[in-house]
């Protein structure tokens, strides 16, 4: 049978981003799915300056009120995937070209899915700056980069164009929203779905596979 391939649309500091990544992780496992999961970068905000924005602040000026059921709600599905996420604990989105740029990178090396689930955790559970090049420079170190290399790439004006020209491109092609992922080219499932979705959606690229192998 050929390879599954999952293409997966996110942004590093979207916690539903997080949560999809995480459920897909479990499902593979759980059925036993050997799986070629590529990246994509898409932004929530190009927007963002350099030193980052207070995501509760933009939350109180997008819908009025305090966002704390909002937050309530997505560490609510967290936890039910078993992360222990705490909001508050990061309360700046940041702005994610260099670390989506790491990530591009990190296919050639075999390393690109560990390095963005570990970008991830640090963002959401490290409540560490993956904006800054030291920060990103030391998580790729431990996924194939050399630190000066990683450096370099996260502050490339040529790389940094490219991995916006790309997060572009999927915004342009029609996704909206984050997580997005595709199945064998075919299945497109958007948001953070339930776990049994997942199972769904793979056991008919599965079936798919089979058939296109048979």
């Amino acid at each position: 049978m050929s390879e599954i391939q999952i293409d997966v649309v996110t942004d590093i500091v979207c916690p539903w981003c997080f949560i999809g990544v995480v459920r897909l992780h479990k499902v593979l496992a759980d059925a036993g799915i050997e799986a070629r999961i590529l990246h994509h970068p898409f932004f929530l905000d190009p927007d963002v300056p350099p030193e980052g924005i207070d995501v509760a602040e933009k939350l109180r000026k997008r819908f009025g009120g305090d966002p704390a059921a909002m937050f309530a709600r997505v560490e609510a599905e967290a936890r039910k995937s078993g992360i222990p996420l705490d909001l508050s604990k990061q309360p700046r989105q940041r702005p994610t070209a260099a670390a989506h740029t790491l990530i591009r990178h990190a296919l050639a090396k075999g390393t690109q899915d560990a390095l963005a689930t570990a970008l991830f955790e640090a963002h959401f559970l490290q409540a560490l700056n993956i904006a800054d090049p030291d920060v990103l420079a030391d998580m790729a170190a431990r996924h194939g980069f050399a630190a000066d290399e990683a450096r370099r790439l996260a502050t490339d004006a040529t790389e940094l164009d490219i991995t916006r020209q790309e997060a572009a491109a999927a915004a342009q092609g029609g996704i909206s929203g984050v997580p997005f992922f595709v199945f064998n080219r075919r299945l497109a499932l958007s948001g953070c779905q339930p776990e049994d979705v997942f199972h769904q959606a793979l056991a008919q690229a599965a079936s798919t596979t089979a058939e296109a192998g048979a």
